[in-house]
């Protein structure tokens, strides 16, 4: 394999603490203008604007103008799958505050990564799929099994649709508080999609946790057999 030493530009990125953040933020798979960006950062708005425009150049984020406005998202899931990566062998932020806690034992019990289901939620949800045999793992990614064709579709996940997108469909992706790998990919999403249509999960303002409802508490025990009280 030739040597690509253009990998620099990508590390050179990431290492930067504020645009760091930045990707951080944008791992809950919205899209968000530059001043959201910044305050969740805790950088100025201009400081915001110059780190964006670096990762745009390199492809890392993209952006979407809606009238005079601009709104930035992770370019792609490969991103995503990389910073959560990095995530799980970083050393833990240091906890000062009873509500840092309380954010931090949100986000570990369930978030969204990108745009599919994570934290010790997602791992117990994507155990419960190999278990029951609904999905068998292969390598680094996840394989739906006949018996899994039929759930799939009695749950309302259309694996058509999701086959159709031009991404990976089922890969692992590790869990940066977990360290165990949970289903990411095309089916990954269309099934944290399901569970939000169901009203099982939650999507929370200015986070990327997510709610379990007690509705979805009773779903995940009937149908997946998971204890989430």
């Amino acid at each position: 394999m030739q040597a690509n030493p253009n990998v620099a530009i990508i590390a050179a990125l990431v290492s930067e603490a504020s645009r760091a953040a930045i990707l951080t933020v944008l791992l809950d798979g919205r899209f968000h203008s530059a001043s959201e960006l910044a305050y969740m950062a805790r950088i100025k708005p201009q400081t915001a604007s110059f780190h964006l425009a670096k990762l745009i150049d390199a492809n890392v984020v993209t952006a979407l103008k809606q009238g005079r406005h601009r709104y930035f998202a992770i370019g792609n899931q490969e991103v995503a799958r990389v910073m959560e990566s990095l995530l799980s062998i970083a050393p833990p932020v240091a906890v000062k505050s009873l509500r840092q806690s309380s954010q931090n034992k949100a986000m570990r019990y369930a978030r969204t990564c990108y745009d599919h289901l994570a934290g010790n939620v997602g791992v117990q949800l994507t155990q419960a799929l190999l278990s029951s045999g609904i999905l068998i793992e292969e390598e680094d990614r996840y394989t739906v099994t006949e018996h899994g064709e039929k759930f799939f579709a009695d749950f309302g996940v259309d694996l058509n649709e999701a086959a159709k997108k031009r991404r990976q469909f089922s890969h692992q992706c590790l869990d940066w508080s977990e360290r165990r790998h949970h289903l990411a990919g095309a089916l990954g999403n269309a099934l944290l999609e399901r569970v939000l249509e169901l009203d099982w999960v939650r999507r929370l303002p200015g986070t990327r946790a997510v709610q379990v409802t007690n509705k979805g508490k009773a779903g995940f025990e009937e149908i997946f057999s998971l204890d989430l009280n």
